[in-house]
């Protein structure tokens, strides 16, 4: 059975402008990695969890922003063995107050040696063509639906 993973892409428009906002996963494995790197604040949904209410979780511990405004449920995505609920959220937030949750690892492998690092290091809102460069692949069709749903006015 696959995992299952719940998220929010923010998005707004600039000057008529259609951007999103993504977050750039943390730790030294991601660290070099731009390009094809990015994801929307996503995370697991715990057992018996509603899908939106981990979805909102899942986006105020990788951001430590409110997700203030309306949502519009996307189609789910399947990548990497998991399947990935999201909502578009039209929101025009301020990324001054961006702070991540953290995680613990093992840094260097082997060392013994247990460091912590953001879930998220960066977030940044992009406009859509350098938001699909950015993003992770399998998330893309998220992008493709919300301009879509941009060009229909919603």
């Amino acid at each position: 059975m696959p995992k299952v993973s719940a998220g929010i892409l923010p998005f707004r428009f600039v000057s008529g402008r259609l951007e999103a906002m993504l977050v750039h996963p943390g730790g030294p494995i991601w660290a070099k990695r731009d390009e094809g790197a990015w994801s929307i604040p996503k995370g697991l949904v715990d057992e018996g969890e509603d899908l939106l209410a981990a979805a909102l979780r899942e986006f105020e511990e990788e951001t430590g922003l409110e997700p203030d405004g309306d949502l519009i449920q996307l189609d789910p995505v399947r990548y990497s063995g998991k399947i990935l609920y999201a909502w578009a959220l039209a929101a025009d937030l301020d990324l001054a107050g961006f702070k991540s949750n953290t995680f613990s690892m093992e840094w260097p492998p082997g060392s013994g040696l247990i460091a912590e690092f953001p879930e998220a290091d960066r977030a940044c809102w992009f406009g859509i063509e350098m938001a699909k460069r950015k993003i992770l692949k399998g998330q893309l069709p998220l992008l493709d639906q919300l301009q879509k749903l941009a060009s229909q006015g919603r």
